[in-house]
């Protein structure tokens, strides 16, 4: 099968297993496994800030950042289709007891003007406080765009004028980076605290990190052991992500290649694919033209051996490519999804 549904698909590596095989390893809980300070000293500046804290999760995560950065009955901002907004099961407002409003966007992202209009004038005591802004750069629900740094800092200025604090979901934050030609440290200090998943394009099998200031790592924290996330001799999957740092960041740029040349090469065969949306390593086909259900689609090209997976559009199905994905993956990916979606016969016709 080629697992075309999502880089979480990634498996470790020979080597990397070999680096957690290895790794030197304490209690995490009394801050004695030296793999997992090591990683942290190193994500932080990685993300653009003075510390921070290793956790299972990358969903986990967002929510401790989220909590940290408001108040129980605050406002979060974020686009409608944000990760943080339809897949982490309504964790702002069961952990933090946040008011979820989402922005609609475009390409995953919004404009000041939307936050600007959105902020709610709180002082007579009957509107919930707006305090926080989120930004998910890749957009997963939009395919993997990105938020370009004036796009950003657009946003951060707007923040700063209405005293929101702004959170960065950098799940994909490296594929973020790689598109835009800056280290992920330029995009991460722009935030009070960003987030980064280990287990997509880095290729571990599990873990995230959460960076800021000093102070607010330390409310982070407590946060990780109050989510539940707080581990023992947790270096030995730290020492998955200190592999990843040192291998697996600068091959990203083989993931988007790869993922241009399969949006390239179905939209040639006659998939309903637009190239040009393709910025990093996801590709979209648009099923509409097809008269095919997501369902049918996903079926059909698994009997040909290729994982798709649906999206938050009925009418649009994803592919995600990853480490795992070779060349020679994509060239018979190129040839099994059109045949196994009748785009040939819609050439033909």
């Amino acid at each position: 099968m080629i697992d075309l549904r999502s880089d979480t698909m990634t498996r470790p590596s020979p080597a990397m297993r070999e680096a957690m095989a290895n790794a030197v390893v304490g209690d995490e809980q009394y801050g004695e496994d030296p793999t997992v300070l090591e990683l942290e000293r190193r994500a932080a500046a990685f993300l653009g800030h003075e510390a921070a804290v290793f956790v299972p999760t990358a969903s986990m995560a967002n929510q401790i950042a989220l909590r940290i950065l408001s108040q129980p009955g605050d406002e979060m901002l974020a686009e409608e289709n944000a990760h943080v907004m339809i897949n982490e099961q309504g964790g702002p407002a069961v952990f933090s007891s946040l008011v979820m409003r989402g922005l609609p966007g475009r390409h995953g992202t919004f404009a000041p003007e939307q936050v600007r209009a959105a902020v709610r004038d709180w002082s007579s005591g009957h509107m919930p406080r707006t305090r926080l802004v989120t930004i998910e750069n890749t957009h997963n629900s939009s395919g993997g765009r990105t938020w370009s740094l004036e796009q950003i800092d657009a946003i951060a200025e707007t923040a700063r004028e209405h005293d929101l604090n702004l959170h960065l979901d950098g799940a994909r934050l490296v594929n973020a980076a790689t598109a835009l030609g800056v280290p992920a440290a330029e995009i991460g200090r722009r935030f009070d605290a960003v987030t980064l998943c280990l287990s997509k394009g880095l290729g571990c099998p599990l873990g995230a990190l959460i960076a800021g200031s000093t102070e607010l790592m330390v409310a982070a924290r407590r946060g990780k052991h109050l989510f539940g996330g707080a581990m023992r001799q947790a270096g030995i999957v730290a020492a998955a992500g200190l592999y990843a740092l040192d291998h697996n960041v600068e091959r990203i740029r083989d993931d988007h290649a790869r993922a241009r040349r399969l949006a390239d090469g179905w939209a040639a065969a006659g998939l309903p694919v637009d190239p040009a949306q393709t910025e990093t390593n996801f590709v979209q086909i648009d099923l509409a033209p097809l008269g095919l259900t997501w369902r049918e689609a996903e079926a059909r090209a698994a009997a040909e051996g290729v994982g798709i997976s649906d999206t938050v559009n009925p009418t649009l199905m994803r592919a995600v490519v990853h480490l795992d994905i070779s060349d020679d993956d994509i060239e018979r990916a190129i040839e099994a999804v059109p045949r196994a979606l009748g785009a040939r016969d819609r050439v033909g016709a």
